[in-house]
């Protein structure tokens, strides 16, 4: 590991360098040798800066965030773009009224979204399809939410609803921790022409996909089951559209001769009953919190969640002193496809 010398260390080596080159008399005809010591140190700082700098950009763990991504991308893990929200909303009106293509919509919060095919209405609520205008998770929306055309059309009811499918698969650009790992990831489990890490790797490379885990043979001989999650969405489990998104993208690069399932696993709701000292709204948080990073850390599909990590995680929270875990009181064990997530915590 490089190590930058202070400054003052710099200029002690340049004048002691200087001075035992020079004479008294000559120390007594150049008084300015100080001068020029303290002007050549400090460019030598300069350039231990720079080198400084240097050792961390060929490492990737500690690469800033523009070298990252370009180490990255050179070992071909491209940083996932943000994605826009899709889907269809029902739209009532007059029978052979068409809804042009561009027409915007808006959410309640201001969020805007485009008709992106000219749709021709039917006799009862047609689904028309759009697009978020901007891209992002923020762009993903409920089923049965309320939007408004932003300019009303004759014959048209102004306000829509979207259809049972939500409109899905809005994404935020990649952070830079998450590209990190999987580049690092990458690296450390090269591609073996359909091993099993192959899998989740393919699937962590469709935007939106945090987690993915693989299981050969659950459904026969021949057959790979890969389950994921999105946990930047609000809710963390991928919907039909996601799942049909990463079976899609994985038949892409997957070897033939496999059959591929791609399921979402099975939630279920994790409750916590908790008494807590001090009993603050900060401590609260921090323990609730703390619960939340043990779930993303150990949460998967079949587990088996340890009473003991979930002791320990409200015992480090910040600001706790004491606790009692009134529930749950047992190690939480998880069956084929069910998968813990986060519910509430009641405090006592």
């Amino acid at each position: 590991m490089f190590n930058r010398p202070a400054l003052t260390d710099i200029v002690a080596r340049t004048r002691g360098d200087l001075l035992t080159r020079l004479t008294q008399d000559e120390l007594l005809r150049r008084a300015d040798a100080e001068i020029n010591t303290r002007v050549l140190a400090g460019a030598s700082h300069e350039i231990h800066g720079y080198l400084d700098w240097i050792s961390l950009q060929i490492i990737y763990d500690t690469a800033d965030d523009e070298l990252l991504v370009r180490w990255a991308s050179i070992w071909k893990v491209e940083r996932k773009d943000a994605q826009f929200a899709s889907g269809n909303v029902l739209v009532t009106g007059t029978a052979g009224q068409t809804i042009e293509a561009g027409s915007v919509l808006k959410r309640p919060d201001g969020a805007l979204f485009d008709v992106t095919a000219d749709t021709v209405l039917g006799a009862s609520a047609t689904a028309v399809p759009v697009l978020a205008e901007v891209a992002g998770v923020a762009g993903n929306t409920d089923a049965g939410m309320q939007l408004t055309f932003l300019n009303p059309i004759a014959n048209v009811q102004s306000v829509v609803v979207v259809d049972s499918n939500k409109l899905a698969n809005g994404s935020d650009i990649e952070s830079i921790p998450d590209l990190r790992a999987r580049f690092i990831e990458r690296i450390q489990n090269p591609p073996s022409g359909g091993a099993a890490d192959d899998y989740v790797e393919w699937a962590k490379e469709v935007p939106g996909v945090t987690r993915a885990w693989v299981y050969p043979k659950e459904m026969g001989a021949g057959t790979v089951t890969v389950r994921f999650v999105r946990d930047d969405d609000p809710t963390i489990i991928p919907d039909p559209t996601e799942v049909a998104a990463v079976k899609s993208y994985i038949d892409s690069k997957r070897p033939v001769t496999a059959d591929l399932y791609v399921v979402a696993p099975t939630p279920v709701t994790l409750n916590f009953n908790i008494q807590l000292t001090p009993s603050t709204v900060a401590v609260k948080g921090a323990v609730e919190a703390s619960l939340r990073d043990l779930l993303l850390r150990e949460a998967a599909p079949g587990v088996t969640l340890l009473i003991s990590h979930i002791r320990e995680a409200i015992s480090t929270a910040a600001g706790e002193t004491d606790n009692v875990l009134i529930s749950p009181t047992t190690n939480q064990v998880y069956t084929t496809g069910q998968m813990p997530v986060f519910g509430a915590i009641s405090w006592v």
